[in-house]
């Protein structure tokens, strides 16, 4: 591969330099948290981070550095494998080089994952007007671990792979949010005493590419796995989504590479890119998707009540409530049979009893209160 020198006066050169000065500020007892979901935004802002840390000086690597990933539990297979196997190869290039640098994959609580809540629960698919997902499956794992990090230190400095060039709103969002005075920082919009840096910000999706394509990562290897991912999925990223503000990203056919189970887009792009390509073993899980779709709104699988017990009418229509536990252990044995057919673990067994204990509990209260 031909690689570039960076050390030519480049956008990506001065944008280094800017982290570097950054690191540098006078803020160094705030760790940084480096948001890493694989795609390639997130990747550029992880290779110019840790390559200006290789810069420095041993003396001057001061402030602490996290990288933090989200697994949803549901990411589209592929790209989950691509996102932990690059950060192990990054935590272990730092532990080698000797770096500030940790990292931590955040999940759902076992309450609170996808299957807990669409099949224990009842939940019904989400959609546009009904995502609950976003903020179980993605803000509150990685909030949390923020908040942590901000009560260990007073205060954290998120840096976001974000930039204008992504979409309108994406660039509207953007400049929603002032710098602080004399600063690349910003308070965050939900988070107390945390900081978005976003050093990436006014750059190209091309100017990304080109970089990428262009200089192997400091952690060893090459990009091409990353760029034949996007190349085979024709797709774009679901970030890290850390406030109701980012949501609409996440969820929306312009970001592809989300979970595999998203029933919020119309078609799931970039897992049906995967079997255009010669990966039919994904085609199971294409269809296993479309067919929650298709029975989200059939009255046969709904309840009359809400998990409360109430009914809900709304300008004179009944709002149905959760999927039936009937509808719930249809749901559970169709799943189980598509993971037979796919080969791997699209369920964990403490998912299944605890979705089974939900069950049970469903059933005596519906039960008390018919007999009450």
């Amino acid at each position: 591969m031909n690689i570039i020198p960076i050390h030519q006066e480049t956008p990506l050169s001065l944008i280094r330099q800017s982290i570097i000065e950054e690191y540098l500020s006078d803020v160094q007892t705030y760790p940084w948290i480096v948001t890493f979901s694989g795609g390639k935004d997130s990747t550029l802002v992880a290779h110019l981070v840790f390559e200006a840390l290789l810069e420095l000086p041993p003396s001057l690597r001061r402030r602490q550095v996290h990288f933090v990933s989200n697994d949803t539990l549901v990411e589209s297979p592929l790209v989950v494998q691509h996102m932990r196997g690059t950060l192990e190869k990054i935590l272990r290039a730092a532990e080698i080089y000797k770096l500030p640098v940790n990292g931590e994959v955040t999940t759902p609580k076992l309450s609170e994952t996808f299957w807990t809540l669409l099949i224990g629960k009842g939940y019904p698919s989400p959609n546009r007007s009904m995502r609950w997902c976003t903020d179980r499956l993605k803000i509150e794992p990685t909030s949390g671990f923020i908040k942590n990090k901000v009560s260990e230190s007073g205060a954290a400095i998120i840096i976001l792979g974000v930039r204008k060039d992504e979409s309108a709103t994406r660039k509207a969002s953007i400049e929603s949010h002032q710098n602080i005075e004399n600063s690349n920082l910003t308070p965050h919009s939900s988070l107390a005493n945390a900081f978005v840096y976003r050093p990436i910000v006014d750059l190209s999706t091309d100017d990304v590419w080109e970089f990428l394509a262009s200089h192997n990562p400091p952690w060893g290897g090459t990009h091409d796995s990353l760029i034949k991912l996007y190349r085979e999925a024709a797709g774009g990223e679901c970030p890290i989504v850390l406030s109701q503000d980012e949501a609409p990203g996440c969820g929306t056919n312009s970001s592809r590479f989300g979970c595999w189970t998203c029933t919020v887009v119309n078609k799931d792009k970039s897992l049906q890119g995967f079997v255009d390509v010669g990966k039919t073993e994904y085609q199971p899980l294409i269809e296993f998707r479309d067919w929650l779709v298709e029975i989200r709104n059939l009255p046969e699988y709904r309840q009359v009540e809400r998990r409360n017990g109430t009914v809900t009418i709304k300008q004179g229509k009944h709002i149905p409530g959760p999927f039936t536990v009937e509808a719930r252990q249809m749901i559970l044995q169709r799943l189980l049979d598509v993971q037979t057919a796919y080969g791997n673990e699209l369920i964990t067994q403490e998912e299944i009893e605890l979705i089974k204990q939900i069950w049970a509990q469903d059933l005596i209260q519906t039960y008390t209160r018919k007999n009450a």
